[in-house]
Order: structure tokens, then sequence, then C-alpha cells
């Protein structure tokens, strides 16, 4: 009897042990596909992560936001032959178009949007492209300054490809939108809080009119 009550005690410890490692070795793995690499200090995201971090769920990775369900623009702006200059000839809205085209904001590490607010202005930005088919928007997508290069690169390029996604979802001409990434490279706010970082973390609009 002793015996047979050592051996599952022991059978407990082994059992609770390796779920214990398999829950740590997925956590590891989790950490490198957010971009959060434990043993080198350049690729890590720096302090305020966790507190705001909130994973993707599963609606996020629908189809309905696969780059590949969107066409793309039919003409490169700046290319020769091109009806569309380059994309630094787009200029920020100004004036009453500046109410319309407003920035819209993302919680950390992500590239989909979770404010109603945000959702109304893609909506604004949507209802006066439709209205106004010689005007063309591009989307930049930012991010804070966390992280390193590389990942906001990437970060960046979902989160401008998605908002071009909403607004072509809605009727919008897909040559009539352009997305670009500038990662971490053109911060809105140059302070290092929590506040600053995000105003960063955004996508914002620049337009062109022919």
């Amino acid at each position: 009897m002793k015996s047979t009550i050592t051996f599952l005690l022991l059978l407990a410890l082994i059992t609770g042990c390796s779920s214990s490692m398999s829950t740590g070795a997925v956590k590891s793995q989790n950490h490198k596909l957010r971009g959060i690499y434990d043993g080198n200090a350049d690729e890590a995201l720096a302090g305020g992560f966790e507190n705001e971090f909130m994973s993707l769920e599963d609606q996020d990775l629908h189809m309905r936001f696969a780059d590949a369900a969107i066409p793309q623009p039919s003409e490169i702006p700046g290319a020769p032959g091109s009806n569309i200059p380059s994309l630094d000839q787009f200029k920020k809205a100004m004036a009453g178009l500046a109410q319309i085209f407003q920035n819209v904001h993302f919680n950390t590490d992500e590239y989909v949007l979770r404010n109603p607010q945000d959702m109304l202005i893609i909506d604004r930005a949507a209802a006066y492209l439709k209205n106004n088919p010689n005007t063309y928007v591009a989307v930049g997508g930012h991010c804070d300054e966390r992280g390193s290069e590389s990942y906001n690169l990437a970060l960046g390029t979902r989160r401008s490809n998605y908002v071009r996604t909403l607004l072509v979802q809605r009727g919008v001409n897909p040559n009539q939108v352009h997305s670009i990434s500038y990662g971490k490279e053109q911060p809105e706010a140059f302070g290092h809080s929590a506040e600053d970082w995000a105003i960063n973390r955004r996508a914002e609009f620049k337009i062109y009119e022919k």
C-alpha cells in the first residue's frame, strides 16, 4: 500500500513539472512571435508592454482583414506614366478636411481598431472618398518607439493595410487608397511616456486631389 501511494505521488510530481515546463516553452515561443526576444536587449520591447498588451482574438484574423482579400491599386504613385504623384507629395488634410481625415489609434502591438470613435472616422473618410473620386489618400502606419525597427515596420504595414481594407470594404475604389509603413521613424509625440506612445500608435491620412 505504501509503495502504491509513493508511486502515485511521484507520478503527480513528474506530471506537474512537465506541465510547468511546457507552459514556459509556450510563453517563450509566444514572446518570440510577438517580437519580444528574451535574450536580446536590442530586440526587446521596453517597459509598459505587459500592462497594455492585448492579444489578437480569432475574429481579428478572419480573411476580411487579410491583405490578399483587397485588390492592390492599379497605379504606383510616382511611377513612370502614373497619373498619381509620389507619396511625398500627398499632404495632411487642411481646414474642413482635417475633421474628416483624422488620425486613428491602436493598442500596443495591435493593428485592429478597438475604439468606436476611430471607426466613425473611417466611416466619414470612406463617405468622402466615395463622393470625391479624384481624391487619393495615403494611409501611413506608425508605431511607438519600443521594439526593433524591422518589427515596427511590419506592424506599421499591418496597420496601414488594415485601414485601407476597412475603406475599401465601405465601397471606396481600391485605386484611391495607398498604404505605407513608417514604423517608429516619424513620431508625432517625442516624449517617452505611455501617453506619448499612445499618440504615436496611429494610422495617419495624407491626401492628393487631382
